[in-house]
């Protein structure tokens, strides 16, 4: 497969699930999001799509970046690859968690879980790719502040 073609599909994918996971939050963005109590650092709505769009982008760069390398070094791909889905698959159940079941706490905990399995996905790209990895830390960033924002209306609204 060609390179651009493979970053093409990752970027695609990640798109994807965010489009899913944008499906779930809709709804509750209007009814239930509106009724929790939120810290005073809580962003405005209108900011979250734009910043996951472009988080989703970077992050499916860096996952076709890594999978182009795949030649060089199969075993540590495979490995690190598994992570990136790992992670994927937790940022997607985050808001089935938050928005879909209406449960902070659940999510508070397994935001904890996807900030660790970020944290070795990055850690897993370095050893291959450490522009891909590099790709990755605005995205462990924004997760730093979902983490610490869910924690809160957790806290808030307990």
């Amino acid at each position: 497969m060609q390179r651009g073609l493979r970053i093409a599909l990752v970027i695609f994918t990640c798109l994807t699930i965010g489009y899913l996971s944008g499906m779930v939050t809709r709804e509750s963005i209007t009814t239930w999001y509106p009724t929790l109590v939120k810290p005073v650092f809580n962003p405005p709505n209108w900011i979250f799509a734009p910043v996951w769009t472009i988080l989703y982008i970077l992050m499916g760069v860096a996952g076709g970046m890594i999978w182009n390398r795949i030649e060089t070094d199969e075993a540590a791909v495979k490995k690190a690859f598994k992570f990136f889905i790992i992670q994927l698959g937790l940022n997607a159940l985050w808001s089935y968690l938050f928005f879909g079941l209406h449960n902070p706490l659940l999510a508070f905990i397994e935001v904890i879980l996807l900030w660790l399995m970020i944290l070795e996905t990055y850690n897993q790209f370095k050893k291959i790719d450490k522009t891909a990895a590099l790709l990755l830390l605005p995205y462990l960033g924004w997760v730093s502040f979902a983490t610490v924002l869910t924690g809160s209306i957790w806290w808030l609204n307990r």
